[in-house]
């Protein structure tokens, strides 16, 4: 089976005509829905609302951005000094999409929303690019073949159709799912290469609750109705965390199924994750304290944190559980009043940072990067 074809056909249609059986139902903020053009929330399709998780600001990336619903919703959150870049590889789709941005660019006071045609688990090949140079060079045979490959590297190298760390939130809404199994770990790469350190994730998918047999992976119209090509529940998460992400988390999870295919559950979930930092722990005398209520904690870095206890971390991992959000109220944060010179950090996991080191240190608490849907 061809997935990619099967994908792209099923969505042709999907921009052609409403398809009931390609959502499930959301709560949408109501608010953000007010200025859109109501052909693009009719044919929307997704399980989620990962507007929800942007920030004023942000450099919004939309995996699979269809009509541009969440594009424009999120536009709205952005605010002047933020962007959000559709990306989608289904031309009917784009066109839904544009049609309508000059309308939606006067509503907004300013252009702060651009699609681009690409493939998600190929961020950097500019594929409208491509199919220019198709045109003006066809492929006929084997030395076409390899120069169309050489100019595809360069262009992924000299040109990215979206940069290394340019975008502070990754999005998706039941996309995902539709990318073939054996690309699915580059996809995760290239959202790990687009964000920047500290940069978070926030995907709407199906999930399944057991594996999914392969004769149903061979089903066409399954897997571009989001069920096939669905990661089951532990997975999903494991393939964040192999990929490099940190602070991998269900923020949603629907009770009930949204369709049982041989027995098997499918539901919607939200999956936040961040981006670490690429820096060196450098110890200055911070320390946090996790708040309960369970007794201890660790982190995806093996640090573990007893409940009330006073534990030293560097500043990166202070950074990481106190400001960016990805820990929600967990943590009290405890920054040393007199910061000292910094030193490599090495202490032993658990250790507890003496109140005599950190008193007058300024005490508070995260901000709350969670959302709800």
């Amino acid at each position: 089976m061809d997935v990619h074809a099967e994908v792209k056909k099923r969505y042709s249609e999907g921009a052609e005509s409403v398809q009931t059986e390609l959502c499930c139902p959301v709560d949408y903020d109501t608010e953000l829905l007010k200025i859109l053009p109501k052909e693009i929330i009719d044919k929307d399709y997704g399980c989620g609302d990962p507007s929800r998780y942007v920030r004023e600001g942000d450099v919004v990336l939309d995996l699979g951005a269809g009509g541009g619903k969440i594009c424009y919703m999120a536009a709205q959150l952005v605010g002047e000094q933020g962007h959000v870049i559709g990306v989608d590889m289904n031309d009917d789709m784009l066109l839904l999409a544009s049609k309508y941005q000059p309308e939606m660019e006067e509503k907004l006071g300013n252009n702060r929303v651009t699609f681009f045609k690409g493939y998600i688990q190929d961020l950097a090949l500019d594929v409208h690019a491509m199919e220019n140079y198709l045109h003006e060079q066809p492929v006929t045979n084997a030395a076409d073949l390899e120069r169309l490959q050489a100019w595809q590297q360069a262009q992924r190298r000299d040109n990215p159709l979206v940069a290394d760390n340019s975008v502070d939130l990754v999005i998706s809404n039941c996309v995902l799912n539709l990318v073939a199994d054996d690309q699915k770990q580059q996809m995760l790469q290239e959202i790990f290469r687009v964000l920047k350190p500290g940069g978070r994730v926030a995907i709407s998918d199906i999930i399944s609750d057991e594996p999914i047999p392969e004769h149903l992976k061979q089903n066409s119209d399954l897997w571009s109705g989001c069920i096939s090509g669905a990661y089951q529940e532990e997975d999903f998460l494991n393939a964040f965390l192999d990929a490099g992400f940190v602070a991998v988390a269900y923020d949603k999870w629907e009770a009930e199924p949204w369709q049982v295919v041989e027995g098997i559950e499918f539901r919607s979930v939200t999956l936040t994750a961040t981006r670490p930092e690429a820096t060196e722990c450098l110890d200055y005398g911070h320390a946090v304290i996790y708040r309960g209520p369970h007794s201890s904690v660790s982190d995806d870095d093996s640090h573990v944190y007893p409940r009330g206890a006073r534990i030293a971390v560097c500043e990166k991992t202070f950074r990481l559980l106190t400001e960016s959000g990805a820990y929600g109220e967990d943590f009290i944060g405890i920054a040393p009043a007199q910061p000292g010179e910094p030193n490599t950090f090495c202490a032993p996991v658990g250790t507890r940072r003496p109140a005599a080191q950190t008193k007058g240190g300024s005490h508070h608490t995260t901000i709350s990067g969670r959302g709800c849907c």
